[in-house]
């Protein structure tokens, strides 16, 4: 699902649905900066509504693909399909246990405590791990208190788990980050995202998180800046839109707001934003790259927004899914797609607590 590109560098199978948003991701042509904060506000204001009747319509399909268990239909990462998809509803404004979707929201959170096992982790790696654990804290203190008093224990012992894995040895340049397993001597920028951002939610909900766990995952994401301003999988690596996209919001939510390097990082995805939606990791840069640009706002955020909006309404499926990704993506399933989709579009309803400005 979100695995680095593989070691042989050979082209990932693209789906023929990926494909045309990647054509229309190259033939949109970026809008010019908008004068003022005003008319940036009116660049974006003939969107809300086909973009709220979009969410909807995403939701309704998700909530058809929960099976009995409460897991969301994938094909690989449960735990991480499932915790994706309970944030899209989220997101929108809806809350567990209440309206159409509350029973939907409080099964997913249900089969995602059954999947820790009992050292801690969400199985199978870091990246299911942090997503879950990330769900958890987002959703602690919206539940009844039957299931909060089942969301503590867990969420505490899938901290600790996080934090364990920041503090194993290792290079320098990669100190401070996470990686595939919590005992993993190297660290990347994508696993850390997810981990970071599940530690930040909990410190703002109140939990021991130390101060200092932040800010050796942000030193490690600087390490992985390259010198045109974009940012690589690891230290030394070459970027891409995927990754810089998660070093934006990174830096955006942990105290680096609007300054030299988030706005280089934004100029960078502006730039290789009509080339470099046809990427591997199609959603996954979605999805940053959306949350990033809108913590950072302004004329950054209305060039990148028009440019989504006018992309993921254009090749929405009547079922109201988006297409599969390539790669690992597509192994994920369309739940997947288009539990991130909605988490991209929805930025702008501040509804998760983690991603408000």
């Amino acid at each position: 699902m979100t695995h680095p590109p593989t070691a042989t560098g050979r082209p990932a199978r693209v789906s023929v649905g990926l494909m045309l948003l990647a054509a229309a991701a190259a033939a949109l042509l970026l809008p010019g900066e908008p004068a003022s904060a005003d008319k940036a506000e009116d660049a974006l204001a003939k969107y809300e509504k086909p973009v709220d009747q979009a969410i909807d319509r995403a939701l309704a399909f998700l909530a058809k693909q929960q099976l009995k268990t409460g897991a969301f239909r994938c094909g690989r990462s449960p735990a991480a399909v499932t915790g994706l998809s309970v944030m899209a509803f989220l997101a929108k404004g809806h809350t567990p246990g209440v309206g159409p979707y509350g029973e939907v929201i409080n099964k997913g959170i249900d089969f995602l405590l059954t999947q820790q096992r009992p050292d801690g982790v969400f199985p199978p790696q870091m990246y299911s791990h942090a997503i879950a654990t990330l769900t958890l804290s987002e959703v602690s203190g919206m539940v009844d208190e039957q299931r909060q008093k089942k969301i503590d224990p867990a969420l505490g012992k899938a901290l600790k788990v996080i934090v364990a894995a920041q503090k194993v040895k290792k290079a320098a340049p990669h100190q401070g980050g996470w990686r595939y397993a919590p005992n993993s001597a190297d660290s990347d920028i994508s696993c850390t995202g997810w981990a970071l951002m599940s530690l930040r939610s909990a410190r703002n909900n109140g939990a021991d998180i130390p101060k200092s766990a932040i800010d050796q995952a942000v030193q490690f994401v600087t390490n992985c800046r390259f010198r045109d301003g974009g940012f690589g999988y690891q230290p030394g690596g070459g970027p891409g839109l995927a990754r810089t996209g998660t070093a934006l919001l990174c830096l955006e939510l942990c105290g680096k707001h609007r300054d030299k390097l988030s706005l280089g990082a934004a100029d960078w995805i502006l730039k290789h934003l009509s080339k470099s939606f046809g990427e591997a990791f199609f959603y996954y840069a979605l999805y940053y790259c959306s949350q990033g640009m809108f913590q950072l706002g302004g004329e950054h955020w209305v060039r990148f927004a028009t440019h989504m909006y006018e992309m993921m309404l254009k090749f929405q499926r009547e079922d109201g899914s988006w297409p599969q990704g390539s790669s690992h993506e597509a192994q994920a399933g369309p739940c997947y797609a288009t539990a991130m989709a909605v988490l991209a579009m929805s930025v702008t309803y501040r509804q998760l607590p983690i991603y408000q400005r």
